[in-house]
């Protein structure tokens, strides 16, 4: 190789014009890139190839096959093990803990070997795939969302569509799974979903990513907030003032948003499905035998569907009788139908943080196995319960639903769980929206320490009362929650899940297919062998792909556009509801009287 790279810079005469093109671009890439370890390089760095990426990544993917036992059977996603301790670090060639260490400094890392910056890798990777499966199913907005979505759609058309949206978010998260071990490795770990954008298509992407992200994640914890605080109004009757209530949850964030691992989470998401789980089971028993909450019917679907009469209270002080639909409630009121859609996309808002999840799971392989397990779970028990309450609370179906109870002692036992499980989530979206944040803004912009780092450990305890600070005001400032709801599906969840896996995977493919024979990644010399590049290595890659990947890459092009239309018609329906609400003058949340008081 090196007597092909002199010829080449000595302008060999006897090389055509198209070869000595190629060999001079080797040469170049090669020059460039000696000498820099993956330690050396900045935190997002640009001259980084994906051949390079996808060297190391398949590199670690055959280490933890080695060195981490494949998790099989059911009972080892229901009860994880406490006991495990994640991968192992290297002992050879190791004089310091660079976890411990500040790595966004440039200096520190030149003193960093190869073995202590794996071993930092390393030190992240603790969560199993049991982990994984209590984190995916600790949802506190998706199944109590859905019986409301039942009552915007109707029967038919509410069942057809979450099996849709179900059947979807399994094959992307899939997709992600898949674009992930691509890509990830010890040397060049992926830390967030902006990781992946920014590896397959550059800072652009990466950045969007981060912003809707990192905007879902805030607003997530806002709504919780705001849903745990009308739970406890309800349950204190009213006497204590809603905005005290809603201060009550922020605080409450301040300390559980100490936590900063997912490993340590996902006990804590572990209780919160059964709490879960046991509010479902109250609420089903409340709405089989007592009459919903006609005082919170402003807050009830029927209010949103048509001019609102099927709630109204008639002339003698009574309600309409409760009704269902087997098709779309209103065919003329688009609006509610689709913003009726956007609940049941809610129930799968979890691939936003997948490759969070992945990030520190001991074996990323399991992941795709958890995943599924949870997905299953949350489609047929979210299915089941949005079909149940809506058969008894009809068009009466408030959001979150365990707020539509009228019997105060079941209510009340309903809005305890609900509590509890619904501060448990907020406090899983905290860390991962906080760390997204601290990771690409303090971290990559400022320098900060990283949060392994005792600096940066006492810097992320001062930052999480200002980030669940900023998540109170936003959710208590907007007046319609099933409307802004809507808006979070529309404009990042329905992304995050349905849109750009699609959009990731395709191109990762593609790259993958494009590496011929010859080409690739040397880490002896930092070489990355190209012989094409642009259009015409992308149109390579595609026409490389096998008859499998062909066929999925075409799906996966009309998948991405379809996604795109539906976020469109999410957004228009949020947006017409939210304008509505601010146009009747409906208060916002910095009151004392609860919205479900009357």
């Amino acid at each position: 190789m090196a007597q092909v790279a002199n010829l080449a810079l000595e302008g060999d005469p006897r090389l055509h014009e198209k070869e000595r093109e190629a060999q001079d671009t080797y040469v170049s890439e090669q020059v460039s890139a000696v000498g820099l370890r993956p330690q050396h390089r900045k935190l997002h760095d640009r001259t980084v190839t994906f051949e390079e990426y996808h060297y190391y990544a398949q590199q670690t993917r055959a280490e933890e096959d080695l060195l981490t036992e494949k998790e099989t059977g059911v009972l080892s996603i229901i009860f994880p093990s406490k006991n495990d301790q994640g991968v192992q670090p290297e002992t050879k060639n190791v004089t310091r803990d660079a976890s411990a260490m500040n790595t966004s400094s440039v200096e520190n890392r030149r003193l960093i070997t190869d073995e202590e910056w794996i071993n930092a890798s390393r030190a992240l990777r603790t969560a199993s795939r049991g982990a994984i499966f209590y984190l995916i199913t600790t949802d506190i907005l998706g199944p109590f969302g859905l019986p409301y979505a039942f009552a915007s759609m109707g029967w038919g058309p509410g069942i057809g569509l979450y099996t849709v949206f179900a059947g979807l978010a399994g094959y992307s998260g899939y997709l992600l799974w898949e674009t992930f071990l691509g890509l990830d490795s010890y040397q060049f770990p992926i830390r967030s979903y902006g990781d992946i954008g920014f590896r397959l298509y550059g800072p652009w992407l990466q950045h969007l990513f981060n912003i809707l992200q990192s905007i879902q994640l805030v607003l997530n914890v806002g709504l919780i907030i705001i849903s745990n605080g009308e739970a406890l109004s309800q349950a204190a009757q009213f006497k204590l003032c809603f905005i005290i209530c809603c201060v009550i949850w922020a605080l409450v964030g301040f300390v559980l948003g100490q936590v900063r691992t997912l490993q340590k989470f996902g006990w804590l998401a572990n209780a919160a499905v059964w709490f879960n789980l046991m509010c479902m089971f109250i609420t089903m028993g409340g709405a089989a035998h007592t009459p919903p909450n006609y005082a919170g019917a402003s807050q009830a679907a029927g209010h949103n569907i048509g001019n609102g009469s099927s709630v109204a209270q008639l002339p003698d002080g009574s309600y309409p009788p409760v009704m269902t639909s087997g098709g779309i409630p209103d065919p003329s009121d688009f609006v509610a139908t689709v913003s009726g859609a956007m609940q049941a996309v809610f129930a799968y808002g979890g691939a936003m943080i997948f490759p969070e999840f992945m990030a520190e799971m001991k074996r990323p392989k399991d992941f795709l196995t958890g995943m599924w397990a949870a997905q299953t779970f949350i489609y047929l028990c979210y299915m089941f319960y949005g079909l149940f309450m809506y058969g008894y609370q009809g068009q009466y179906s408030i959001n979150p639903t365990y707020l539509g109870i009228s019997k105060y002692s079941i209510q009340t036992a309903g809005n305890v769980f609900a509590m509890l499980s619904g501060v448990i989530a907020a406090g899983l979206y905290g860390n991962i929206g906080l760390k997204v944040l601290y990771n690409n803004i303090l971290v990559g912009l400022f320098g900060a320490p990283p949060l392994t780092n005792n600096a940066g450990k006492w810097l992320w305890a001062l930052l999480i009362p200002i980030y669940w600070g900023i998540a109170f005001v936003l959710g208590a400032g907007i007046p319609n929650f099933s409307g802004l709801t809507s808006v979070v599906a529309a404009f990042c969840i329905l992304h995050f899940t349905y849109t750009f896996p699609p959009l990731l995977v395709t191109l990762f493919w593609i790259h993958r297919a494009a590496l011929g024979d010859g080409e690739g990644f040397d880490p002896a010399t930092g070489n990355t062998v190209r012989y094409d590049r642009g259009i015409k290595r992308l149109a390579r890659g595609f026409a490389s792909l096998g008859r499998k990947r062909m066929a999925l890459s075409i799906f996966n092009i009309f998948y991405f556009l379809g996604a795109l239309a539906l976020s469109a018609l999410g957004a228009y329906s949020a947006i017409t509801i939210l304008s509505a609400s601010f146009a009747e003058s409906v208060t916002n949340s910095f009151v004392c009287q609860s919205p479900l008081d009357g």
